[in-house]
């Protein structure tokens, strides 16, 4: 089951309230809680690797570690990168290996 998300209300839910409710209710709350649809192990492959073509990297560091607690190992998420850097750039592989070292090590 999908722990609540309640990142959107605390970092913006004051300067953009819906915003924060769309994150935390609508795509953390009924989005990522579609286990039957796609398991959240999926799920967060799928979001990592998305973060990681479009090069936002601010948010990578949460997701790793979201999908690390979705079972993802250390061997899947370099497996990822190394796939992914053929398709979308050296440069972005380089930045996520160096996010992911860190989310791995703990």
């Amino acid at each position: 089951m999908v722990k609540k998300q309640t990142a959107g209300r605390e970092q913006l839910g004051d300067f953009a309230p819906k915003f924060a409710e769309l994150n935390d209710d609508v795509l953390f709350g009924e989005v990522w809680s579609r286990e039957k649809e796609l398991a959240p192990h999926q799920r967060s492959l799928i979001t990592i690797a998305a973060l990681i073509s479009g090069g936002n990297f601010e948010q990578l560091g949460a997701h790793l570690k979201i999908g690390k607690e979705n079972g993802i190992t250390q061997k899947e998420i370099a497996e990822v990168i190394t796939h992914l850097a053929f398709y979308v750039g050296w440069p972005k592989a380089w930045s996520a290996f160096a996010i992911a070292k860190e989310v791995f090590k703990e």
